[in-house]
Formats: structure tokens, C-alpha cells, sequence
């Protein structure tokens, strides 16, 4: 990350005053902050992801487009960094939240592993996620913080979700014991980019094609007769 531009220091002053948690100071009776406000800044940001990536994207570039000004924005946040971690935290919550509650266990072995992998799909929630994680990886060299963060926030909790699911089927008897789980999600997640790569669109049914390959190979064959 490059210190010296100043959409990613601190932007001058606004950032810089002491007196609260977020450099403003405090002032009694200051009226509260406006949620409509901090969302346009959010949303403008996520969008400039997509479009700029990281580097290229500027606090300009976002006060414009969500109608703001450089010292509303500095009020709220710090730097371009921290601005850029809160909406990722905005889309990786919002993605957990359109997930349907499902209990896997009072679903078929079949279906309880074909809802996890639907679940695993970067576009769940966001169909630019994969130009995001693109522009991430790009990113990996100046600013590998944002890597971590869409690791620690986004692919582990889908993958760890799978990985129990898949786990469960063992202790019900529905998957081999000897099947290496991690293997397993690995290729189910990667499938999704792989696809995407090869596509550049996505396919509808992919998950419903990637369990009915792998399926087989995971399945608790019955113990042969004589």
C-alpha cells in the first residue's frame, strides 16, 4: 500500500483529530449520524471494487459517487483501507443472511450435501463477487490484508460449513470414513471458479452436477454379501 496517496493515509485533518474512536472529537447534543449516509458510502465503495479494484479506486472517486463530500466521509473512516474492510464485512454479512435456515441433519445425505456446496458459491449474494476476488488476488503483492480478509470472512465460514456437513454424513454413516474432507471442498469450491473461467457466466445446475459426480466416490458402499 502506498502511503503517500492520500485517499489511503488518512486524508488529511478529518482523519487525524483526537477525541472519539473514530477521530471526531465529541461534541454534546451533535446530531446522530445518518445510516443513509454511511450505506451510500458503502455501496459506492463495494462498487468501485468491482470496476477499479483496490489501488485504483480513490476517496474521490467514492464521495462522488455516493453524493457526498471527503470530510463526511473521514468523519466515519480513517483511511481507504478501513473504509474498503467495513463493506466487505457489509457484503459478507449480507451474503450469511440470505442463506434459508436449513437443519442438515433432518435432510437426505444427498440433499444435506447439495444444499452446502449451493452455499459455497461466491455469486450467492453478489454476482461480482468473482471480479472481487480477482481483483483481490491481484492485489495479494501491495495490500495481502484484503486476501485475509476475504479468507477469514467470506471462503473459510462457507468451507468450514461444508466440511461439517460433510463430517456429520460420516458420523451418520451416509460417507466413507477414509474420505478426505478437506480434498473434498476444495474441489467444490474451486468448481465454482473453475466454471467461471471457463464460462465467464456461471452454470445454473452446477451444483447439482458437481454432487452428482462426486457422490459415488464419497458414498458408504453396502458391505458385499456372499
Amino acid at each position: 500500500m502506498n502511503r503517500g496517496d492520500r485517499d489511503v493515509g488518512g486524508g488529511g485533518g478529518e482523519a487525524s483529530r483526537p477525541g472519539t474512536s473514530d477521530g471526531i472529537p465529541a461534541r454534546a447534543g451533535g446530531r446522530p449520524r445518518d445510516p443513509a449516509i454511511e450505506d451510500a458510502i458503502i455501496q459506492a465503495t463495494r462498487r468501485r471494487l468491482v470496476t477499479d479494484g483496490y489501488t485504483r479506486m480513490t476517496i474521490g472517486d467514492i464521495v462522488a459517487d455516493a453524493g457526498v463530500t471527503r470530510p463526511t466521509l473521514y468523519r466515519r473512516w480513517a483511511n481507504k483501507y478501513d473504509l474498503v474492510v467495513d463493506a466487505l464485512a457489509f457484503g459478507f454479512r449480507a451474503q450469511r443472511e440470505a442463506y434459508p435456515d436449513v437443519d442438515f441433519d433432518e435432510l437426505s445425505p444427498l440433499e444435506a450435501f447439495r444444499e452446502a456446496v449451493r452455499r459455497l458459491d461466491p455469486r450467492y449474494h453478489n454476482k461480482a463477487a468473482m471480479e472481487l476476488h480477482g481483483n483481490f488476488m491481484a492485489e495479494a503483492e501491495r495490500v495481502p490484508g484484503l486476501l485475509e480478509q476475504l479468507r477469514e470472512h467470506a471462503v473459510q465460514p462457507r468451507c468450514e460449513e461444508l466440511t461439517e456437513v460433510l463430517r456429520r454424513l460420516q458420523e451418520r454413516g451416509a460417507i466413507r470414513k477414509d474420505v478426505d474432507l478437506d480434498v473434498v471442498v476444495s474441489l467444490c469450491f474451486g468448481s465454482y471458479f473453475a466454471d467461471y473461467l471457463r464460462t465467464g457466466e456461471g452454470v445454473t445446475d452446477l451444483p447439482d452436477r458437481v454432487v452428482r459426480t462426486l457422490w459415488p466416490a464419497l458414498a458408504e458402499q453396502p458391505a458385499p454379501t456372499d
